[in-house]
């Protein structure tokens, strides 16, 4: 299980080291709190409110599977990333349609890049991965479906209220999806009612 700290973002990539991945974020002052390499993803893991100006983490993490890091990659045709997010969904009001983008601090809690671009992204838990959008937006749809986290069908929402309410039925569908490395933290995203 993927596991991180309040208010933490993680960029898993594929294609590139741990050096590699790291030197990026640093250079675009963002420096990774945690890094580790498993599985054929290297990951970093940072603060989500160290920095306030600049890339932001998400930004950086879509560019990274583009070609302007080409150059860097072990092999630029495959760089992929995911992005992970702990902080909490974007309250604002703008920030609660899918296809409009969040504020710097509450970037969606979930993106999938390739190519430079997010194929899907989504926020995590309270049935929000039913607002899931970019140009692979149903890449996940049918374990979301199996899981009864999206659909018609819900019936660990319509039982338990609390049924996915942080998202980790979720975060391990992703995990098991893109084979990813467990970090040594846990994934917990932050309940945005609090």
């Amino acid at each position: 299980m993927i596991w991180l700290a309040p208010n933490t973002f993680v960029t898993f990539c594929k294609g590139m080291t741990v050096p590699t991945l790291s030197g990026i974020f640093a250079e675009a002052e963002r420096p990774a709190v945690s890094t580790g390499e498993s599985s054929g993803w290297a990951w970093v893991t940072h603060d989500a409110y160290a920095v306030q100006h600049g890339q932001t983490a998400w930004e950086l993490a879509r560019d990274i599977s583009g070609y302007r890091y080409a150059d860097r990659a072990s092999d630029p045709d495959r760089v992929e990333t995911v992005f992970l997010a702990s902080t909490p969904a974007c309250p604002c009001p703008h920030g609660q349609n899918y296809m409009v983008p969040h504020c710097a601090e509450h970037p969606f809690q979930f993106t999938y890049s390739r190519g430079g671009f997010e194929q899907t992204y989504f926020n995590l838990g309270r049935r929000r991965e039913s607002r899931r959008a970019g140009g692979m937006a149903d890449l996940l749809v049918r374990e979301l479906l199996e899981a009864g986290i999206v659909g018609r069908d819900t019936p660990g929402y319509d039982t338990d209220p609390g049924f996915n309410a942080d998202g980790a039925r979720t975060v391990r569908i992703v995990a098991d999806r893109f084979g990813l490395p467990s970090p040594p933290l846990e994934l917990r995203p932050a309940d945005s009612s609090t």
